[in-house]
């Protein structure tokens, strides 16, 4: 019962109650109930392989939800278009939507570094009160960082 990843997470949840993050305390939670349940053989592998997606589309959810409750329309879309942030903003979602592509790609090219970055996710949300959104944008970062190495070395 007491196996690596039992304590692994079990430490991730000792992380997650001092820095008093409910993210990553429910994440731990949830994935340690599966395991002691006996839910982790099959379970596991379909989180792994469609967690992300499914995340990515409860993000969207959240960030549509303000449309569909009316609080923007259409004047507020045209409206923001007047403002230079709305300009930076738009590019910052287009650059971080395509990191995130080179992100799944690295992932898939490449789990051994999901490691590094599952590590930087942890140590910046239980110590910066970060959002545990880097995996993807991390290894989308990390994708391009390296084939620009690629291209010096």
């Amino acid at each position: 019962m007491f196996s690596e990843p039992f304590i692994f997470l079990a430490l991730l949840l000792a992380i997650g109650l001092v820095a008093k993050n409910n993210s990553l305390i429910i994440a731990v939670a949830v994935l340690l109930v599966l395991k002691v349940v006996g839910f982790d053989t099959k379970t596991f592998s379909v989180i792994q392989s469609k967690g992300i997606n499914w995340g990515v589309t409860i993000i969207t959810i959240a960030v549509l939800a303000p449309i569909a409750t009316g609080d923007i329309g259409f004047k507020d879309l045209t409206g923001a278009f007047k403002s230079p942030y709305a300009w930076i903003a738009l590019v910052s979602g287009m650059v971080v939507a395509l990191l995130a592509k080179g992100g799944v790609i690295l992932l898939a090219e490449d789990p051994h570094i999901t490691t590094a970055l599952v590590l930087g996710t942890i140590l910046s949300v239980s110590i910066f009160n970060g959002v545990a959104v880097g995996p993807l944008i991390g290894a989308g970062i990390a994708y391009m960082a390296m084939k620009i190495f690629d291209l010096f070395k």
